[in-house]
């Protein structure tokens, strides 16, 4: 009865669906009629959001927001810039609630991030560019500055 107990009280997810909610991708160099042959210096800047679904309690979306520019490393042009929200569905049970936010934080986007990855390098690929592989991601030091730069912007707002 006891490892009943422990099986119910596990996590469990299901990734139900996954898409491209919006994408925007600019090859600057083509649109300017230069060469695109420069070294790439890339940025990318990643924010996450996650939230419930309506009507099942135990469906959610968690959704990863990309910023990518990539720049001429000599000169300084841009050569391209793609922003990208993909987004994950899934069905979760056995997360106590406390431990709800930083799972579809961490856990959710950590699921989707090879599918994303894909995507970003078919289409700078596709865009004229040698295809763009992305570094991992960890989340969860993403998700640690993002409570503390909250914490901070609360204090400072309590002190003003």
């Amino acid at each position: 009865m006891a490892e009943n107990e422990a099986q119910q009280a596990q996590p469990q997810m299901r990734i139900l669906g996954q898409f491209i909610r919006d994408m925007s991708f600019e090859n600057i160099m083509a649109q300017k009629g230069a060469p695109t042959d420069s070294q790439p210096d890339v940025q990318v800047q990643v924010n996450l959001d996650a939230k419930k679904r309506g009507g099942d309690n135990n469906q959610f979306e968690s959704s990863i927001k990309l910023n990518i520019t990539s720049k001429a490393k000599e000169g300084d042009a841009t050569l391209f810039v793609m922003e990208i929200d993909y987004v994950g569905i899934f069905h979760i049970e056995g997360v106590p609630e406390d431990q709800m936010h930083p799972f579809l934080l961490i856990e959710c986007p950590r699921m989707i991030f090879p599918f994303l990855r894909r995507v970003v390098s078919d289409v700078t690929r596709d865009g004229g560019f040698p295809p763009l592989n992305l570094e991992n991601i960890d989340f969860i030091a993403l998700y640690r500055n993002e409570i503390a730069r909250r914490q901070a912007e609360n204090e400072s707002a309590g002190t003003a």
